[in-house]
This record gives C-alpha cells, sequence and structure tokens, in this order.
C-alpha cells in the first residue's frame, strides 16, 4: 500500500476487507435469540396485555389507560424476534414501530370493510378502533421495552 494521503478505491475496500476481518468495530455482531424464549416471552406480553383490558376497572388509571398499548407494541417486536432470531436489535425495534405506527395511522382511514373487521374481537385486538395521538408514545415507550430487555436479556452477541 502506498503511503501518503490518497489510496486507491481498491486499496480502501481491502483496508476494509481486513479490519472486518479482524473483528473491528466495522463489523456488527451477529445476534442469536432463543426462539423458545422469544416465545415465552411473547405469550407473556399477550397474556399481560389481554390482562390489563380485562381487570382494567383494578388497576391504576395510568396503567389501565396505556398498558394495553404499550404492550401491544412490545408484542410486534416480540413477534418480529421471533421470525427473523438473527436480525439486530435496532432493526427489530425501527420495523416494530413503524409497523405500530401504521397501523395507528391505519385507523384514520375509515371504509365499512376495514370497520368490519376492527369490530370484531380479534380485528380490534390487531388493529384498534380510532386514532389517537397518545397511543404513538405507547408505542414507542413498549418498543423501547422490548429492546431493552432484548439487550439485557435475550440477544446473544457473537462475532462471525
Amino acid at each position: 500500500m502506498r503511503s501518503g494521503r490518497w489510496t486507491s478505491t481498491v486499496e480502501r475496500a481491502s483496508l476494509n476487507h481486513t479490519t472486518r476481518d479482524q473483528g473491528m468495530p466495522f463489523a456488527p455482531p451477529r445476534v442469536t435469540r432463543s426462539r423458545s424464549l422469544i416465545g415465552a416471552l411473547l405469550i407473556s406480553t399477550v397474556l399481560a396485555g389481554l390482562a390489563s383490558r380485562r381487570f382494567a376497572d383494578s388497576l391504576p388509571r395510568l396503567v389501565a389507560d396505556y398498558a394495553g398499548d404499550t404492550l401491544w407494541a412490545t408484542m410486534v417486536f416480540w413477534v418480529l424476534a421471533f421470525i427473523t432470531t438473527t436480525s439486530p436489535t435496532r432493526r427489530l425495534s425501527i420495523t416494530a414501530l413503524c409497523i405500530a405506527i401504521g397501523v395507528e395511522l391505519s385507523q384514520l382511514y375509515h371504509a365499512p370493510w376495514i370497520d368490519a373487521i376492527r369490530n370484531t374481537r380479534l380485528g380490534h385486538l390487531a388493529l384498534g378502533q380510532g386514532f389517537l395521538a397518545s397511543d404513538l408514545w405507547c408505542y414507542a415507550a413498549g418498543v423501547a421495552l422490548a429492546a431493552a430487555i432484548d439487550i439485557a436479556f435475550v440477544a446473544r452477541q457473537t462475532r462471525s
């Protein structure tokens, strides 16, 4: 390699390749997750979300109002993690938040066919009923909660 300020594209490419092979910061660590652990977290999140709706009268008002939406976004994260066990936490977080925001924004659209779906129990749980801006904050909190749990307890990072 030439010494000096100017290097060729091939030399830069070879430098990047070398640093990746040596495990330098250019190569992000590979993430692996246990599908059974993700499944257990997913089921627990769904049960907690359903319980927050069913027993809302017994919960503090703040929890009763916002836990369901927060846990819904957490569930979206776990569904994605279950499907793609090797995706980085950041990618899962961004995708889960985009899905949650997309579903919330879809609640601004009211056609008879989609409202008929939303009027079913499953449709109501999956698609919601009406747009609320506060739900967007709940989704951000739910995805952040799932990402924190994922980083702290679930995702194992290995250098490939």
